[in-house]
Parts: C-alpha cells; structure tokens; sequence
C-alpha cells in the first residue's frame, strides 16, 4: 500500500514553439486544464502502475475540486483523505514549448491548508509500506508525516521540489530521496555530481537522481552506485515525468524488485508519460509500462 501526502491541483497548460521571455507575448497553439498537483501526480501513477494507492491532501470548492477527485478516484486512488476546504483549488500555470521543456507557476490555494496530519491520516500512513512526499504543499506537513510513518515502520520517499531547504526533521525520517540532477546540486550547493549524491548520502540512506535524458543514478550507503539508461523516446511534454518515475518505483519496490529492475520498470513509466501531452493525463497503464520495459530486456 502507497499513501501520498501532498499537492492535489488543476494544470492550466498553454503549448507554444518558444516560450515567451520576460516582457514578451506569444501565440499559443492549445490550451487544456488537466488535474494535476505532484501529490495527485504521484498518486494516479502509482495507482496506474497496479499499486494500492491513498492520497491525502485537500482541494477547494470551487469549480476545478471536483473534476480533480474524481481523476484520482478514476484512476483507483482511495480519496477518504482528500479533504474539500472552502476557496480555490490549487492550481500550476504551465508553459510547454515545442521541445518539451516546461515552466511552471504553482499557486497553492487550499494546499496550502495542509499543515500537519488530521483525523483518519496516521492510520492511513501507518498501514502503509510507502509514504510519498513532495514540496508543494506546507513543510509542516511533510515532517509531520514522515514523523508518522517513521514511528510505525512506513518507508519515506522524498522528492525535494520545489527546492526549498531540508530540515532535519524531515530529513532525519527519510529513506530515499528522489531528485532530478538541477534539484540534487541546488540542494548541496555544488556542481559536480559525485560530490552532490555524497552530500544527499550524508543525510538519508538512498538517494535516486533523475538525469533526463542520461537515465538516472542510484545510490545508497555501503553500495556501489548503479546507473540505468534512459529509454530513448522523444519527448512532448515533460510535465510530470519524475512524479510519473516516482510513482512506478515506489509500486516496483512494493513489489520487491531488484534496484535494477526497479529503476527500469520506473524509467519505462517516465518514459511513456513525456510522449503525451499533460501531467495525469499523460501517465501510462501497468501494461503499457511492461511492453516497453519488455522491449529492452
């Protein structure tokens, strides 16, 4: 079982040929509202990759709060936990040029009210064999979690975006960390990678960096470092690509597969969600995600 604490939102998605700079204007091609959040990104992922998923977290009520429980119900995530506060729901304002790069505007609206676990969340968390966190919504609630799940055995999977500065009662109950390269070395301060996944290894047992198009690192203390290609795939949209990664590793540990193959099934997930435009939209099926993985081996 999987439980995520953290952002549920609405992605408003605009798609353009070259992102516009400061002070300039654009013609976009498309626009879509998709339900997205990394917190609700992780969850659907995990949920489509065969896991057992519940998602803790709130949305608003207004107009955008329902269509994004119910994606997550949809998609076979467990909702008990995802809480209706009155104003807006949180939303991400998303630019996508036509490489597939992204930049992203996260206004956090009913996220942010969630400030620490409520009625229903310890035992969620406790029964669990993953928490997965993320950023965007208040550190309060990170930490409060993790506290939860440490004390009754639950596995603590971290990503640390948006980058902020880790404290150590969050970092003191986290087992794996998962950042992409730009996140790992803003978080250390250094450039050189080696030195970065040294200063992530000082702090929590496992870290997992994710590399684009260069695959992703896997180290944990007292183990050689071990490093999985990506799939070569071209990529449309790279919204949610690593919640899609998170996502599927955490359903293949779960599992008990092999680091190994555990980071291949995860890259293969990655993988199918950049050939699709959106963030939940875009996040492939369990048997998708075997095709392709099937493909390499």
């Amino acid at each position: 079982m999987i439980v995520v604490l953290g952002s549920a939102s609405m992605d408003l998605t605009t798609y353009v040929a070259v992102a516009p700079a400061l002070g300039e204007t654009v013609m976009g091609r498309e626009f879509r509202t998709v339900p997205g959040g990394k917190g609700a990104n992780q969850a659907i992922a995990a949920a489509r990759a065969g896991g057992g998923v519940a998602m803790i977290g709130a949305v608003g009520d207004d107009s955008f709060g329902e269509p994004v429980r119910r994606t997550l119900a949809e998609s076979g995530v467990d909702v008990a936990g995802l809480r209706t506060v009155a104003g807006p729901t949180g939303t991400a304002h998303i630019v996508v040029d036509d490489n597939g790069g992204n930049s992203i505007v996260v206004v956090p609206s009913a996220n942010a009210t969630i400030t620490g676990t409520e009625d229903g969340d310890a035992e969620r968390i406790a029964a669990a064999d993953f928490l997965l966190l993320q950023l965007e919504a208040p550190m309060d609630a990170a930490i409060a979690g993790a506290g939860v799940a440490r004390a009754n055995g639950t596995k603590v999977v971290l990503t640390p975006a948006p980058t902020q500065e880790l404290p150590e009662a969050l970092l003191s109950n986290v087992d794996i960390i998962v950042p992409n390269e730009h996140e790992a070395r803003a978080l250390s301060g250094v450039d050189d990678l080696d030195k970065t996944i040294e200063w992530l290894l000082d702090r929590v047992p496992v870290a997992v960096v994710t590399l684009g198009e260069q695959g992703c690192l896997y180290a944990a203390r007292g183990e050689e470092r071990v490093r999985v290609p990506a799939f070569a795939v071209t990529a449309v949209d790279t919204t949610a690509a690593g919640d899609t990664f998170v996502g599927a590793l955490a359903v293949a540990l779960g599992e008990g597969k092999a680091v190994v193959e555990a980071l291949t099934w995860a890259s293969a997930a990655a993988a199918m969600a950049v050939q699709r435009p959106g963030a939940s939209s875009s996040m492939p099926e369990r048997a998708e995600i075997e095709v392709l993985v099937a493909s390499r081996t």
